[in-house]
């Protein structure tokens, strides 16, 4: 069934972001702007990694409630969480109910701090990947965006040798572009140049 949803405005957009006034908010707001706080950037791995074999809408849709059990993504009591803690995850509806991705969590959460300890922070050590700038790309249409990268491909590498799961290269590839670490909106987009004037 072809959705009624309609844009209020005129502005061009990328098509990916056209299905919600969620999406659209997330998309003119956030998505491909450079993250740089540590809290952020676990924020968006735990959401990829929830994502893995859904739509980011659906994970959109529940964000909300993501926050609240995951202790608004705070990282060091995730790391913490018990059988107790987990059990109330799993009967959790207001989530992705999978066990392996809730465990997986908590493992990330204290590989992350691992990372923090090393490097002095996670915004430190994961901007390496891109030489600490955005990687500014020119496409022309979806189709033209790719999966994964080179970028992508050594992120995943480096992440699972330190004890992350759920970080395969397609997930970092869609994380880097949530955290601005590559600009992908397309060159008609109207963000695509609000973007570049990060620094």
């Amino acid at each position: 069934m072809k959705s009624e949803f309609k844009i209020k405005d005129k502005k061009i957009r990328c098509g990916w972001c056209l299905s919600s006034d969620l999406m659209v908010k997330y998309h003119d707001e956030e998505w491909g702007n450079p993250v740089h706080s540590d809290r952020k950037h676990f924020e968006f791995l735990l959401l990829d990694a929830f994502q893995a074999g859904l739509s980011w809408s659906t994970i959109i849709n529940k964000r909300k409630n993501f926050k609240k059990a995951f202790d608004n993504f705070n990282y060091k009591k995730i790391a913490d969480y018990g059988s107790k803690k987990i059990n109330e995850l799993l009967n959790d509806e207001g989530i992705i109910r999978n066990k392996l991705k809730i465990y997986s969590t908590v493992e990330n959460a204290k590989a992350f701090m691992r990372i923090q300890k090393e490097f002095g922070s996670f915004d430190k050590y994961i901007w390496q990947f891109t030489g600490g700038r955005t990687i500014h790309n020119k496409w022309e249409t979806m189709r033209h965006v790719p999966p994964t990268t080179g970028e992508s491909d050594a992120m995943s590498k480096d992440l699972k040798k330190r004890g992350f799961n759920f970080v395969g290269s397609t997930i970092c590839y869609a994380y880097m572009q949530a955290a601005g670490m590559v600009n992908d909106h397309l060159e008609s987009c109207y963000r695509y140049r609000e973007v570049k004037k990060f620094k």
